[in-house]
């Protein structure tokens, strides 16, 4: 213990004295050092010395400061002999435009105002020196500001002072930083045009107490992106929240650099503490393939997902709308289907995972709000077909236009008698904003009453294709719908909305869509009924 105690005391001793030699304190006697008014009267005496000494003493190796004292490198003579040629040149452009404006002063009538006097052009080297750096604007700032203290202090002189340093700050600016400057509030107006969403789309601007601040959960899904570009075209803030399983990034890239857009790469199965308004929750894989891949995960989505964004909902008092879908009604035995039917679906089949699990989301859904008074809105989608769908999701559009368009033989899972109804994906999300800001908050049914056999839907594409592509037939797919066809009154009634793009221009739109895709990618296999993970 006194051993201890004795180092104790010496590094108390000697710590001091270490750190004086370290830091160049060791010529300034450390009672100077406690004393302000002395050291402030010794920093005086030691700048006027320094303001007097020249240039060249700045290379001869130690300088005694007024507070400290170190070797200048190379690279610290190099730039204190900078700042002083930029304090010169400063001074010497002040001093020729304050003798030019005396003259003029003497010349012109006395009541000539001095708003009308601008300041010359300052020498070439001068601006050169001044755009530097910032920090050496502000040192020919403050020396401007001394030599109009020396002098007679009239007016003039103060504005000449002011008309300078505003003439060195515009010309830090060189072109391309004053042309990024002017692109910029027009980047903040539009999308940029990328090879997925070519063409441009102007956002408005909204007021503060105007705009809304919306969370879409799979934003960057096919659904989700469409949605997007209407949100941030009507000028809201919009913040989308995916983790890229089955969404892309090239599906939002263009809205990547406005100020309204943010992208939060998450996992809806976990909680997440946001501030919104409303909340589009449309995160889940929705192709067969690809929610069987993986079947515990896709519950998980729908019910844990659902749970957290209800979570979500229910502290910041948003409204939610939940995109569910027509597999509720399993293999319906009432057709067409009305919000009111119950449905028919295998609790243990291979869709099970994402028909149940809607089911679910829906059940919590209305419970919160009975319980918690959470504001709810639930849509069930029917098949929906458009520009950005997954080329490798299995489904009925992609993979017969896919297949068409390579002329390799379109399959049929079944004897094609099945019957869907496709609707264009811009009429679906006019129909989940108009379900989002009504008042209704029951279940309501968005898809096309028009309905097709998928044996004569394969030959409607053909044809549109000019394929020499053959219709084959495969096995059956287990649970398969025989028939689907929505029946949309409640959504006339309720929120006015019933679909306007025909399913002919719908397909014309998404064959050149997936036109180009085909020729970026050279070539792509169509996935077919089983599992699957998305390719990239």
């Amino acid at each position: 213990l006194l051993v201890l105690m004795f180092g104790v005391m010496c590094g108390y001793i000697l710590l001091p004295v270490l750190l004086v030699q370290h830091l160049g304190f060791e010529d300034l006697p450390m009672q100077t050092a406690l004393k302000p008014l002395d050291v402030r009267e010794q920093g005086l005496d030691a700048l006027s010395s320094f303001n007097g000494k020249k240039k060249n003493d700045y290379q001869e190796g130690p300088i005694t400061n007024f507070h400290t004292r170190r070797i200048l490198s190379n690279d610290d003579a190099a730039e204190e002999q900078k700042s002083d040629e930029v304090r010169e040149q400063g001074v010497d452009a002040l001093s020729s435009f304050n003798a030019e404006e005396q003259k003029s002063d003497e010349k012109s009538p006395p009541d000539e105002s001095e708003d009308e006097k601008t300041p010359p052009d300052l020498p070439k080297e001068s601006e050169e020196s001044a755009s530097i750096d910032s920090e050496k604007e502000d040192e020919v700032a403050v020396e401007t500001s001394e030599v109009a203290v020396v002098s007679d202090g009239e007016e003039s002189t103060q504005k000449s002072v002011q008309s300078l340093a505003a003439a060195i700050s515009f010309g830090s600016l060189n072109e391309v930083e004053q042309r990024i400057v002017e692109d910029r509030d027009i980047l903040s107006r539009q999308s940029i045009p990328t090879a997925t969403s070519p063409q441009i789309m102007k956002t408005a601007f909204l007021p503060d107490h105007h705009r809304t601040k919306i969370l879409v959960t799979g934003g960057a899904g096919f659904v989700g992106s469409h949605l997007v570009d209407k949100l941030m075209m009507e000028g809201h803030e919009v913040t989308v929240i995916d983790n890229f399983f089955t969404g892309q990034k090239k599906n939002i890239a263009h809205w990547l650099h406005h100020p309204n857009f943010s992208l939060v790469v998450h996992d809806v199965t976990e909680p997440i503490q946001l501030e919104v308004d409303q909340i589009y929750h449309l995160a889940c894989p929705a192709s067969p393939p690809h929610y069987q891949y993986n079947p515990v995960k896709t519950i998980k989505t729908s019910t844990m997902g659902t749970l957290n964004m209800l979570g979500l909902a229910k502290r910041v008092r948003a409204r939610m709308l939940l995109t569910s879908t027509s597999e509720i009604y399993g293999d319906p035995q009432v057709h067409p289907q009305p919000e009111s039917y119950w449905g028919n679906v295998n609790t243990i089949g291979p869709r099970a995972c994402y028909d149940e699990g809607k089911r679910v989301a829906e059940t919590m859904m209305y419970s919160y709000r009975n319980q918690n008074n959470v504001d709810v809105r639930v849509a069930r989608i029917f098949n929906t077909f458009g520009p950005r769908m997954h080329p490798n999701d299995g489904r009925v559009v992609s993979n017969f236009i896919i297949q068409s368009l390579q002329n390799k033989d379109m399959t049929i899972y079944g004897e094609g008698q099945q019957t869907r109804s496709f609707q264009y994906v811009s009429d679906l999300v006019d129909g989940l904003h108009a379900l989002m800001n009504g008042d209704y908050d029951m279940p309501v049914n968005l898809g096309n009453p028009d309905e097709y056999s998928v044996k004569d839907f394969a030959t409607y594409i053909k044809d549109m294709t000019e394929s020499k592509s053959e219709i084959t037939f495969l096995p059956k797919s287990q649970d398969d719908p025989s028939q689907r066809r929505p029946d949309i009154s409640t959504a006339k009634k309720q929120i006015g909305w019933e679909p306007k793009v025909t399913v002919k221009e719908g397909l014309e739109h998404t064959i050149a869509y997936f036109s180009r895709v085909l020729k970026e990618a050279g070539e792509i296999i169509p996935t077919g009924p089983g599992a699957a993970k998305p390719e990239a």
